[in-house]
């Protein structure tokens, strides 16, 4: 049997998320035992407490918030392998798991550009290192948008002080962003306080502003007033995969533990993002459009016949606005609407495919492996679970009398 101790923050629905792929994993090999420590526990007895009570309990492995001074190589000297999780700095020492920060900032600016922005701002902590990932693939992206000079960012808040409403430095860097800015949250508790803080200033969400949050903690996300657009993440794979790896490991058929990257997998939209931020009116009449007939087989010049000008004079405006072109924005549209509707349905992709007008299998299929690079057989095999329920929802469905809680 592997006993794996998972010393995170339960009130968080990454870490529910996580423990749901672990537990996916442990139910097809049928020899896991997940103990679930809270951080307070590491907080009380320090590290050592936390080493002396995994080697009580015989743990195999331990994947948990590790800070930079504590003296992790303990583990490794007891016989226990130890990832690191929910760090505020990587730590060389441990295999992780980890993110794809730059590339979730990088769908942030994607997405904001395709609704037509054109002022962005950035706001995140000043002492997480995914904080400042997901801030420079944020402003990668805009800068070769040629975009980068209409950023601006607040990094000043710690992550510690995220409760902390009394921050008249932010509220003053919101008061003076420049109409219809789209704001990039480093996370979604970063994204909810700043709703909470704009109405406080009396800034209209979204409006004035519109903002975009990580992790998609449904909780969270619909306790914002109006509700949080988010990134959603895979975490449910990442922890499927961390499994797989410790089980390797400690089976003898791997002789190391790589990183496991959790992969931004789409964006959840709501009310906080639910504008087009789009000067031209032709061209925002024309994204209505397609928007409302992303159901109906859509050509270029059916598009064209809403608006009073040329195909070409329409494409031109289009593209300027949008950054890419009316035939590539239909399909993305389109595929993205299949994509939410894979991992949140159960019906045949067959059945669904028809329904957003793709018409032939083979026309789904190319036109979903172009924008998300894989099938859609393989997105919804890979994705599904990982929004398919809430946590509770998700641990329900996993978690069996195998668990163990630390009684210390």
């Amino acid at each position: 049997m592997i006993r794996l101790i998972l010393l995170t923050d339960f009130t968080e629905s990454y870490s529910y998320n996580l423990f749901a792929g672990i537990q996916a994993y442990a139910q097809e090999h049928d020899r896991w035992a997940v103990c679930r420590m809270p951080p307070s526990y590491k907080s009380q007895h320090g590290l050592a407490g936390v080493l002396e009570w995994a080697r009580a309990w015989e743990a195999d492995a331990i994947i948990g918030r590790f800070d930079a001074g504590d003296r992790v190589e303990s583990f490794r000297e007891a016989g226990i392998l130890a990832i690191a999780q929910d760090y505020k700095v990587p730590i060389p020492s441990l295999p992780a798991v980890t993110g794809d920060y730059c590339g979730t900032g990088e769908m942030a600016a994607e997405y904001f550009i395709r609704k037509g922005f054109t002022s962005f701002a950035f706001v995140g902590y000043r002492d997480v290192f995914w904080s400042q990932e997901r801030y420079y693939g944020f402003r990668s992206y805009l800068e070769e948008a040629g975009l980068a000079d209409a950023l601006t960012d607040y990094r000043e808040t710690s992550i510690d002080e995220v409760w902390d409403y009394r921050q008249e430095r932010l509220i003053k860097f919101l008061e003076e962003l420049p109409p219809e800015t789209a704001i990039f949250a480093c996370d979604d508790n970063e994204g909810i306080r700043i709703a909470e803080l704009c109405r406080v200033a009396d800034i209209g969400i979204p409006q004035d502003v519109a903002i975009l949050g990580v992790d998609d903690d449904r909780t969270i996300c619909g306790l914002a007033d109006p509700p949080l657009s988010s990134i959603s993440l895979d975490v449910v794979q990442g922890g499927y995969e961390t499994a797989a790896q410790i089980d390797r490991y400690l089976s003898h058929k791997s002789d190391r533990v790589e990183d496991v990257v959790v992969r931004p997998v789409r964006i959840s939209e709501r009310a906080s993002t639910n504008i087009l931020s789009i000067s031209d009116r032709e061209v925002a009449r024309a994204i209505r459009f397609i928007h409302d007939h992303s159901t109906h087989p859509l050509s270029v010049m059916d598009v064209v016949r809403q608006v009073p000008l040329s195909r070409r004079h329409l494409e031109i405006r289009f593209k300027r606005a949008t950054r890419q072109t009316i035939q590539k924005y239909i399909m993305k549209y389109r595929v993205e609407k299949l994509a939410h509707l894979l991992i949140s349905s159960d019906r045949p992709i067959m059945e669904l495919g028809e329904e957003m007008g793709f018409g032939s299998p083979k026309n789904l299929s190319r036109q979903f492996r172009s924008v998300m690079g894989m099938s859609p057989q393989k997105y919804r095999r890979l994705h599904h679970c990982s929004v398919s329920g809430s946590p509770s929802e998700l641990l329900r469905e996993t978690v069996d009398e195998r668990t163990t809680n630390p009684t210390p």
